[in-house]
Order: C-alpha cells, then structure tokens, then sequence
C-alpha cells in the first residue's frame, strides 16, 4: 500500500473544497492508498511538506499556484504528484488530461499510471507550465495588488495596460545560435501548451521532448485582440502573423527595463537579463492511462 498526502490550498479558485475532498475520499481506492489530507495556511507552505512529508505520492489540490508549489517542493526527492484540479485555469492538469472532476480525476489516482515530465527554471526559479513577460506578466502583476477580484477586473486591468504598455523590446538567444531583437507585447517562455483554461499559446508544445517553446507576440492592432483570442483558444495561436516560434533546450532574453515577469501565473518583478533552462524527465506524475504518450 502506498503512502498519498493531499495538500489543499482551501481558497484556490474561490471554491470551497469540502465537496471535492469529499469526493476524494468516496472515490480514492483505499486498498491502493493510505491517505493523509493537509490544509495550507500560508504561501510556500505546500512546498515545505511536498518536501518533508513521508508520502510516495503528493496530491495537490488546487489551481496553477499550488500544483507548483507542490512540484517545486517534490523535484529531486523520487516523490510523484498527482493533481486535483480545482483553480481558475489548471493549465498543467489540463495539458495532461487530468479531468477538472474530482471523481475522474481520482480515478486517475487510482488508476496508477506515472510517466517523467520534463521541468523548466527562469533565472534558477522552478516552473512546470509557462513563464513569461511583458503585457500578460504585467496584468498578473496588477491584479494580485488590486483589491478587486473576479474576471471583469482583470480585463478592465488588461485593457488600460494594452493603452498604455503595448510592447518592449528584447533580445533572445537561443542555445543552439539563433538569436531574434525586436519589440513584443510579451513573451512566453512554455513547458506545456497553454496558460489555462485551454489557452493554447504554445499548441506545439510536450512535456516529453527535452524541449522549450519560445513563444514571441509582437505588436498588432486593438481591432486584431478578437482574431489573436480566437485563434489562442482554438490551438492556432502560432498561426498568426505577428507570433514567431523558437524551440530550444535554453534561452538567452534580455529587456530593457525590470518590471514584471511570471512563473507558472504567479507574478513578481524581476530585471532586465533572464536564464531559462529545460531538465528532461525530472518529475513523476500520475496522469490518465490514455494519456501516457500524448503529452
């Protein structure tokens, strides 16, 4: 029998978690698992147990926020994770066709299936999903400081940030001699395929391939953001003319200024020169049976 932790961060997504916990212990095979359930109360605090805590599997209940910090707190240690998927957009789960219904996402617990996925770092800093800057880090930014919740503040912020900051210049070097100088809206830097939500803005991107996906968005037009959004949406984000592509197992970036930058949706600011870098096959995780060699 195998040891399985749960650590729940109680406020992501604004759900309450007493029908999903519920659900999880209906469901969970407990001739397969030994369960221990642990509520966060504070940022960092599911790393510090994914860290120390004595199970074989570590099941982040969450959103994007907390399934990284579990990750980060599992890398190096032989642990897997597993995900419950309970946030606002559950971009990592999502890429890995773990199901947002607690039942089905449990039984891909049970169903015991664990594959290596590559992981990612900016400047030394762990990501598993994307990592970025410009507009959208900028954005994040904004609405963590603002007293304000819910999706119409944060596209009245996205707006008078797209009036204000439309792009920056940069210049990336990539490890194997391409390089690229020029102004962007933002740039994402993706381990899996989309921001959330299915956003795809990497569609290209795998989890497998010892690779990252560079993805840049350079300028366009007020009246082209429903056409990019469509096609974001719709897994054709690169087949816009203002995208450009670049693949690679590390990446150069410099910018002119500090300011915001993301890991994994959560925004801190940061400087002008970035490190990023691709670590094949680093962390286990359970995923669907039928997604073993599709991600």
């Amino acid at each position: 029998m195998k040891r399985v932790c749960f650590l729940v961060n109680p406020i992501s997504g604004g759900k309450d978690k007493s029908g999903i916990l519920a659900a999880v212990r209906k469901h969970l095979d407990g001739s397969l698992y030994a369960a221990e359930f642990r509520m966060t109360e504070r940022p960092g605090q599911a790393e510090e147990w994914a860290h120390n805590c004595e199970a074989d599997i570590v099941v982040a209940v969450g959103g994007d926020g907390t399934v990284s910090e579990v990750a980060r707190g599992l890398l190096g240690t032989g642990k897997t994770l597993g995900i419950i998927p309970c946030g606002s957009g559950d971009g990592l789960a999502l890429h890995l066709g773990i199901s947002r219904s607690p039942a089905k996402a449990v039984k891909t617990l049970n169903e015991g299936c664990v594959t290596s996925i590559d992981t990612a770092s900016m400047n030394g800093r762990p990501f598993f999903c994307t990592a970025g800057m410009g507009l959208d880090a900028q954005v994040s930014l904004d609405f963590a400081r603002s007293t304000q919740r819910g999706l119409a503040r944060y596209i009245t912020l996205a707006m008078e940030e797209w009036m204000r900051h439309p792009s920056e210049e940069y210049t990336i070097r990539s490890a194997n001699g391409e390089s690229w100088t020029g102004k962007a809206v933002f740039v994402t830097i993706a381990n899996a395929n989309q921001w959330g939500n299915q956003a795809r803005i990497a569609p290209m991107a795998s989890l497998q391939d010892g690779l990252l996906d560079l993805i840049v968005v350079r300028p366009f037009h007020t009246l082209e953001i429903g056409d990019m959004a469509a096609r974001l949406m719709t897994g054709q984000a690169t087949t816009s003319r203002h995208i450009l592509h670049f693949s690679g197992t590390q990446f150069q970036i410099g910018r002119q200024k500090g300011g915001a930058v993301h890991c994994d949706g959560d925004p801190f600011e940061d400087g002008t020169e970035f490190d990023l870098r691709v670590y094949p096959g680093s962390l286990p995780v359970l995923v669907p049976q039928n997604r073993l060699c599709k991600i």
